[in-house]
């Protein structure tokens, strides 16, 4: 008996120590080293005041019940350094300028897109990462840094499920949650620095806040986890935006039966000129900006009731409250209509050779253009450019992310929409029969849920008539479709948008002007230190860089191939002599910007 106990307790150690290997590593996700550039350059895509009311406007987003000032208290794990210190989130590739102090916009000397709100009504400021998060890039060369405003991001922003490899600024922030409430030490730092002389009338209150807080980001962890709904690891600048938007809407606030597997992130898409676009989203799918930044909104964090306390259905002027904030999504709207695509800045990334230049700008034309240079009328207030849509089978790319929207399908009924009502919404095309609310997309659920929050958010803001659709977006409806193709759009400044493909699967648009076997088959990805001469990210090994492996579903590297053969299934244009390939990459520096005039 003495021998079994003592195997017993010999166990229990080691399952200990096991368990403390684990938490250790989770708590202390594997992160590159961020070396700060000795000066952020910010090109002139547009003015000062500007880049700060997009960079700093809230839209509503919560971040899972958490507030601002939690935020900028928290410690990590081990030690009592901030969790919100510009060094430490810029590992996780949030942009910081070294130069940056706090800010009235920016009181927490927060990264770009980071910022705060406060319902009416409501005395908690709350954490909100506005779309500025995502749709900003930098690149770094021989120490400098270019700030790309309307780029692509390279964070790693999304998941909080545990991993031993870790790397995900949701884990490293759930880690410092549970650290913060069950360390009490850390607790009582923590409050005493937000509640100041309030610490003892509400340190109570704070702990409940806190955990509720605390128990939504662990359910999400856990509902991921044993559901295995992103089994394709998004990593840096990439998210499965639509799968989580689905499973937030669908599966978390309606039915556990609504989840579906999201096996396909993309890219985060560059914003300059989008507002002129016809169609937006990879796939086309959406057409009224306020809708879809609504949608945005709404996947990002902002909250959304479907049902009263009871459990029952909400109906009438009473459907569905939000925290989204249109005036602010119409002021951020407002805001990249001034917004003109980067200019190639010589002075830091080498000169223009015009005269290969000029060769590739016939090159271009010649197997280019009939794609990526869309037919332009005038329209609704705007100049509007109707962009190619490319069939998937067509342009051979990976095909999760347009099958995926295409074909999967929620069960809705618990809402209990009524088709008349449906038909009056200010959602097209129209249906011209009733509709099978148990077997609805994901694109026409979400235009529906979008119309009922902008319904109720206009209203209870008195907006109504020409105003509302001016804020709409020139007066357009929400635009439904469901296509297996991915748009072509134009390429003024697609130098400063890499990696490539709408699953950023390509590292350089020297690999993308190339046949998929002279691709790179795995590559690193999490750096912003930039090749002008590939025009794409450095690729080379890094401590703790995340290895990027096109093999795996949604994130194949096929299609879009310039190679012998003919047309279609994957192939869009005759094999490049590496000669052709570098004029054609000396002429998209230059294209849609000033120096594209200086060409001979």
């Amino acid at each position: 008996m003495r021998l079994f106990l003592r195997l017993l307790v010999l166990i229990a150690v080691l399952l200990g120590l096991v368990l403390a290997v684990v938490l250790y590593y989770v708590a202390n996700p594997k992160l590159p080293v961020w070396t700060p550039p000795q000066q952020v350059h910010y090109l002139e895509q547009w003015s000062a005041a500007d880049r700060d009311v997009y960079y700093f406007t809230p839209q509503g987003t919560q971040v899972k019940g958490l507030r601002y000032d939690w935020f900028t208290a928290l410690e990590l794990p081990f030690s009592q350094q901030r969790f919100a210190t510009p060094e430490y989130l810029a590992r996780f590739g949030f942009l910081v300028d070294p130069a940056q102090k706090a800010t009235a916009n920016n009181p927490g000397n927060l990264p770009v897109g980071f910022t705060r709100h406060q319902n009416a009504g409501s005395p908690d400021v709350f954490l909100d990462i506005t779309c500025a998060a995502c749709h900003t890039g930098e690149l770094h060369f021989k120490g400098q840094a270019v700030r790309i405003d309307g780029g692509s991001a390279q964070h790693v922003l999304p998941s909080s499920v545990p991993t031993l490899k870790g790397g995900s600024f949701g884990q490293a922030l759930v880690a410092s949650l549970v650290s913060t409430y069950y360390n009490p030490w850390k607790f009582e730092r923590f409050a005493r620095n937000v509640l100041g002389e309030d610490y003892d009338a509400k340190h109570q209150q704070l702990r409940e806040a806190f955990k509720t807080s605390l128990d939504t980001f662990a359910r999400v962890a856990w509902n991921d986890t044993h559901r295995g709904l992103y089994p394709t690891e998004e990593g840096p600048g990439r998210t499965d935006a639509f799968g989580r938007i689905a499973n937030a809407t669908f599966g978390d606030a309606i039915s556990p039966d609504n989840y579906r597997v999201a096996n396909a992130p993309v890219d985060y898409p560059q914003l300059w000129d989008m507002w002129t676009f016809d169609w937006v989203q990879w796939n086309g799918s959406a057409r009224q900006p306020m809708a879809r930044n609504i949608g945005e909104a709404l996947g990002v964090g902002a909250t959304l009731n479907f049902f009263d306390k009871d459990g029952q259905p909400l109906t009438g002027d009473e459907r569905y409250p939000s925290s989204v904030r249109i005036h602010d999504l119409h002021k951020i709207e407002k805001t990249l209509q001034h917004l003109a695509p980067p200019a190639w800045p010589e002075d830091l990334l080498g000169a223009i050779d015009k005269p290969l230049a000029t060769k590739g700008r016939v090159l271009f034309a010649e197997n280019c253009a009939g794609c990526h240079v869309p037919r332009t009328t005038q329209g609704e207030g705007r100049k509007v450019q109707h962009l190619t849509m490319v069939p998937v089978d067509y342009i051979g790319t990976d095909p999760n992310a347009a099958n995926n929207i295409a074909d999967h399908r929620f069960d809705l009924t618990a809402l209990q929409w009524d088709q008349q009502e449906l038909q009056q919404l200010d959602v097209e095309p129209k249906p011209t029969a009733p509709m099978d609310l148990s077997k609805m997309s994901v694109a026409k659920g979400l235009a529906y849920v979008t119309a009922f929050v902008e319904n109720r958010a206009y209203r209870e803001a008195k907006i109504s008539g020409t105003e509302r659709a001016e804020m709409d977006g020139f007066g357009l409806p929400i635009g439904v479709r469901e296509l297996r193709k991915y748009k072509a759009r134009p390429l003024d400044g697609i130098w400063a948008t890499a990696p490539f493909l709408h699953n950023g699967s390509v590292p350089s648009l020297y690999q993308l002007l190339s046949p998929q076997d002279e691709r790179a088959t795995t590559f690193y990805k999490g750096t912003f230190e930039y090749d002008p001469q590939h025009l794409g990210y450095r690729t080379e090994a890094f401590d703790n860089g995340f290895v990027f492996d096109t093999r795996i579903s949604g994130n194949h590297n096929s299609g879009h191939e310039f190679r012998a053969g003919k047309l279609g299934n994957g192939v869009i244009g005759r094999w490049l002599l590496p000669e052709e390939r570098w004029a054609l990459l000396e002429y998209l520096k230059v294209l849609g910007g000033p120096l594209e005039a200086q060409l001979p």
